[in-house]
């Protein structure tokens, strides 16, 4: 019987989330904790990659993490963004969120629908001389770098930040009880793995959100009772719903 669930993630800023829902049709206790958090890299750091962040006409953000730690690292590095620099983000809401740093204008900055870095490319094509920088996380792949070679756009990759494991104090290990666990990312498998050498899943249930962090937990060796998205439910709220559906009869 499925009745507390821990979800890896930071708790939903607004009420009107499909998870409170869920917590009260099938009245489950929903813990919302973070097993993995992001922490920038220091100045020291940065500069071991030789990269200069005034070289750059440009900057690619892919995430509200990489607009947070490119500024805060130039304001330790002191460095000043020139005024005509231009943005390129994935997404308006990634876009919308520079204005915590800069003056939001149009004319600078530019933002895909879908997520994606394809949606922004026709963007960037058609600002095919400006340089480029795009700050990542210490976990990534080459399919950015390989996306903007293949438009012979002139750009640069740099590591901003990482992401770490987000320890859990002796008492939360005490008090781990938890029906089922909820992932998102292949580091936050590893983070349980690491905070709980010894863990045996039992009948505890193990949900995954993408391939990579279902690969992650079978690797871990790991019996996973729910993956999502699949054909049926792309988010993990509706797979959720549906186990428990399941669950209840």
């Amino acid at each position: 019987m499925i009745k507390k669930i821990l979800v890896s993630q930071p708790k939903p800023a607004s009420e009107k989330s499909p998870y409170y829902d869920i917590a009260s049709k099938f009245d489950v206790e929903l813990i919302f904790r973070p097993f993995i958090k992001v922490e920038g890299m220091s100045a020291k750091e940065f500069r071991t990659q030789k990269v200069s962040i005034l070289d750059y006409t440009a900057v690619v953000f892919t995430s509200r993490h990489a607009i947070d730690h490119f500024f805060t690292l130039a304001k330790e590095l002191r460095v000043n963004i020139p005024e005509d620099m231009k943005y390129f983000c994935v997404t308006e809401t990634i876009a919308l969120y520079i204005q915590k740093y800069v003056q939001y204008r149009k004319r600078k900055v530019f933002f895909g629908t879908t997520g994606k870095v394809d949606d922004l490319l026709p963007s960037m094509v058609k600002h095919k001389n400006e340089r480029y920088l795009v700050p990542m996380s210490d976990v990534h792949n080459d399919s950015l770098t390989l996306l903007l070679d293949s438009k012979k756009l002139n750009h640069k990759e740099c590591v901003m930040y990482r992401t770490v494991s987000n320890d859990f104090t002796p008492e939360e290990v005490e008090n781990f009880d938890y029906d089922m666990l909820i992932f998102f990312s292949p580091s936050g498998i590893e983070s349980l793995t690491k905070n709980f050498p010894d863990f045996k899943q039992g009948e505890i249930a193990i949900a995954t959100f993408g391939p990579a962090t279902a690969k992650a937990a079978r690797d871990a060796g790991l019996r996973l009772d729910i993956e999502a998205p699949n054909e049926k439910y792309p988010s993990m709220t509706g797979a959720l719903q549906h186990y428990l559906f399941l669950q209840d009869d």
